[in-house]
């Protein structure tokens, strides 16, 4: 696909919200709205992308890393890997938000968020104790005349998880994360999930445990701040952390993601103050088509440096007990930066300079990074 149509649609929409790129028009919903019965239906119309995609083929049959979870005689831990690499695919995504509750004086409730996309999930790394899964979004646009074009292929976020691990990095509010150690004890049988941004800056991380009872696998996490997700920051001042429990529970045919989140504002003198909580529900349904593996032909060309990118971070990590990002370096968000080059590989036909690649990635993200005073934890 021609880089400047890439260009055109990648860049400004990713700085909306990524996941709205591909998405049904709206439609009119008869009845009550969900969590608001009483509630006029007109008010709370879901906000959220209306570009329309190309009709997906859902795939009815079980995946083979589900019959796995079904086999009496594995262990927990080998469970715990197959649910793991199960939520692998290629899907059709749906995030849907409702705010369920809100703390204020004359509170009325925001309209729902929704919207959905296709997204391949890929497995970067399967160690020992370790499984690495990139998100990508492909996308199928139509015009107005119905003519589609495609794929486009954007990096979207990605999930580590860690068996046992005792060192953490945990967000702590105004872009900033801090190291926080846990005792073997405390992490035992536990997986830590670790959720990066699309550039793979830190998002959060958080410990859970998973469960297999009854033929269901699922995933629960403890408590934890999150940075505010991009459907919000373009929409929403009032509050700048989100805090809540997730949790992931494989279906024969994908997986769910569930979220009881409350939205916290940080104000003066290290008081915090919550000011709504939601509801959501992000669908992973697997897909025999449209074809996603356009993504993982795109990061043949770009993934030596984006590997570059994941060990700069790692470095970072190791060496520093606090840091912090900063919002903008020369007018762009990290993303832009990192996305640029990224694009300029993709589109290129000379192989990867891995030396060029490290001298920018590690130069690009040390311009972002603030460590010392400027990255002390601030206190909630």
């Amino acid at each position: 696909m021609r880089k400047d149509i890439v260009m055109k649609h990648a860049i400004p929409l990713l700085g909306a919200f990524i996941g709205t790129l591909v998405a049904d028009e709206k439609k009119v919903v008869n009845g009550h709205v969900f969590a608001w019965p009483f509630t006029k239906v007109s008010e709370m119309q879901p906000r959220g992308g209306n570009t329309q995609g190309t009709k997906v083929v859902l795939d009815e049959s079980p995946s083979e890393s589900w019959k796995r979870l079904q086999e009496a005689t594995a262990s927990n831990y080998a469970k715990d890997v197959n649910a793991i690499m199960a939520l692998a695919g290629s899907y059709r995504v749906s995030f849907d938000f409702v705010e369920t509750m809100g703390f204020s004086k004359g509170y009325k409730p925001p309209q729902p968020y929704f919207s959905w996309g296709t997204e391949h999930v890929q497995v970067l790394s399967f160690e020992a104790n370790f499984v690495s899964l990139q998100h990508s979004l492909v996308m199928y646009f139509k015009d107005q005349d119905g003519k589609e074009s495609g794929p486009m292929v954007m990096k979207h976020w990605r999930q580590d998880w860690k068996y046992e691990d005792t060192d953490l990095h945990t967000y702590r509010g105004n872009s900033t994360w801090s190291k926080e150690t846990r005792s073997p004890d405390q992490v035992r049988g536990k997986w830590t999930q670790t959720v990066f941004q699309v550039d793979d800056s830190p998002r959060y991380e958080v410990v859970g445990g998973w469960s297999h009872e009854g033929g269901v696998s699922s995933w629960k996490s403890e408590s934890c701040w999150r940075p505010l997700p991009r459907r919000e920051f373009s929409v929403r001042d009032d509050y700048q952390v989100l805090q809540g429990v997730h949790e992931l529970t494989l279906t024969p045919t994908g997986w769910v993601h569930i979220q009881q989140n409350q939205k916290v504002a940080l104000e003066d003198k290290g008081e915090k103050r919550i000011v709504g909580q939601e509801l959501g529900v992000n669908r992973y349904e697997r897909i025999s088509a449209p074809s996603l593996l356009a993504a993982e032909e795109a990061l043949l060309k770009s993934g030596g440096y984006w590997q570059e990118v994941r060990e700069m971070w790692s470095e970072i990590y190791a060496k520093n007990m606090t840091f912090s990002l900063k919002s903008e370096v020369d007018g762009k968000k990290l993303y832009q930066h990192h996305f640029g080059y990224a694009m300029q590989l993709e589109g290129s036909e000379e192989p990867y300079d891995a030396t060029k690649g490290r001298a920018h990635a590690r130069e690009t993200i040390s311009r972002f990074v603030e460590v010392g005073a400027a990255g002390k934890a601030p206190k909630y």
